[in-house]
């Protein structure tokens, strides 16, 4: 079983995920009201309708190359099946977003089982101050413990007023061990003597929290790459899984950072936070899309329950749900 098969729901439940569950209400809202009053008075899909759904999905944040594979898709589709109605299009918007975000799907890269495989398991989680970092981490943290495995979280955002600290009270409130080498101290180090005791304490997983700023991106790949280098003297294989944390309520701002942490280091997942908030949700496939990397986790909420493992298919029915 994967690490990440944790999050999964029972396979016998038949509950389905509503909107709210996801944090999709504000994104559903804002994306149907702007699709309806496109397609009000209209007997057929057209060029005209076309230029208008480029248009809603580019003020959805969807981002523009992946708006312009969608309405290529879309264009095709119609001319093919020939689609009139606004149901149909529904089924056909459905389909198409959900085969373009299984075709960025990479889960062989995350597969690594507790059983079957090397331990402990290393997430190194990166990120721009601000876009709920450390408080991802814990949820993490909360999951991976509930269902029993021994986790340690690392304080390597050594430069940040009260980072340190945020993880620590996250570590007692999730009930999960912490290592820490106290503010300013070199994030590497952190990272090594982190690995040094999950090996010797045969520890299931360890988190390891890095530093968020993006004021310069050299100095970025640098730290980025020293601790990766650092790192893999402990464990050959680590890390698992480099997880890049974005605010999807940021917009466009997310699309930015996706580009300069995937130019500094080799990012291998995504978590989309803040959904709950913000009618931006369309970032999701546009990121996904256009670094070609999969969301592994998406925030739903301020409890520490609020984290779901990603579905392509269950987030855009969530969508396209009447």
């Amino acid at each position: 079983m994967s690490i990440f098969d944790f999050f999964k729901k029972d396979k016998s439940s038949t509950n389905k995920s509503e909107p709210s569950q996801l944090g999709l209400d504000k994104t559903k809202e804002s994306f149907f009201g702007k699709l309806g009053k496109a397609l009000a008075g209209r007997a057929s899909i057209d060029a005209s309708f076309l230029d208008e759904l480029e248009e809603i999905l580019i003020s959805s944040d969807v981002g523009t190359e992946t708006t312009f594979r969608i309405i290529d898709r879309v264009e095709k589709r119609v001319k093919k099946d020939k689609y009139l109605n606004s149901n149909e299009l529904h089924l056909l918007l459905r389909d198409e977003i959900t085969l373009l975000l299984t075709e960025n799907k990479k889960t062989e890269e995350l597969n690594f089982t507790l059983d079957k495989q090397v331990k402990p398991y290393v997430l190194m989680v990166v990120g721009v101050n601000g876009v709920g970092k450390t408080t991802t981490i814990g949820k993490l943290a909360n999951q991976f413990k509930k269902h029993g495995n021994k986790v340690l979280l690392a304080a390597g955002d050594t430069f940040r007023a009260g980072a340190v600290d945020q993880l620590e009270i996250w570590s007692k409130r999730v009930g999960c061990d912490f290592y820490s080498k106290g503010m300013n101290a070199d994030p590497s180090a952190v990272a090594f003597d982190a690995l040094e005791k999950a090996k010797n304490e045969n520890y299931d997983i360890v988190i390891i929290d890095t530093a968020g700023r993006l004021h310069n991106k050299i100095n970025l790949m640098n730290e980025l790459s020293k601790i990766k280098r650092v790192m893999s003297k402990v464990l050959d294989y680590a890390p698992n899984d480099v997880m890049l944390v974005l605010d999807a309520s940021t917009g466009q701002n997310a699309f930015e950072q996706a580009k300069q942490f995937t130019a500094a280091t080799e990012v291998s997942s995504l978590a989309l936070t803040k959904l709950d908030g913000t009618a931006k949700g369309g970032v999701v496939l546009g990121v996904s899309d256009l670094f070609k990397i999969p969301v592994r986790f998406i925030g739903t909420g301020e409890g520490i329950e609020d984290i779901k493992i990603f579905n392509a298919e269950e987030f855009v029915n969530s969508l396209f749900e009447v």
